[in-house]
């Protein structure tokens, strides 16, 4: 039962953490579907005229860089806590489940190195 608990507990996080990564990295367009989608959902919930989106617009620019900043120190910190929490959760598991939680680890589905990370582009 422990034993199982504590497996739960580690695929919770790496499934908590694959998801902020994945949700972290920029959809079909790149960064620009982000910057485009705050605009649309604006418009659409808002009711924006053709004028106040031209005004609205500059905006969602200056904010963007600060946004992908914090964005940024918010996953470091978020890579932080996994790692630790990981190293702590690993040695309590056996050299089978440690190979599993390794082969997690690696799939960028699960919050492991994708080939993005690899490859060292980034676009933040």
């Amino acid at each position: 039962m422990k034993r199982n608990l504590l497996t739960l507990i580690a695929a919770g996080a790496i499934a908590v953490g694959g998801f902020v990564m994945v949700q972290a990295q920029p959809g079909p367009g790149g960064h620009r579907h982000g910057k485009r989608f705050m605009l649309e959902r604006l418009t659409r919930e808002l009711n924006l005229t053709s004028e106040q989106q031209t005004k609205v617009q500059p905006i969602i620019d200056q904010a963007r860089p600060q946004i992908a900043a914090i964005h940024h120190e918010a996953m470091k910190k978020i890579k932080g806590v996994m790692d630790s929490t990981m190293s702590q959760i690993r040695p309590l598991l056996t050299a089978d489940q440690q190979k599993k939680l390794d082969d997690i680890q690696k799939s960028p589905s699960r919050g492991g190195s994708s080939d993005r990370e690899n490859s060292g582009e980034n676009n933040d």
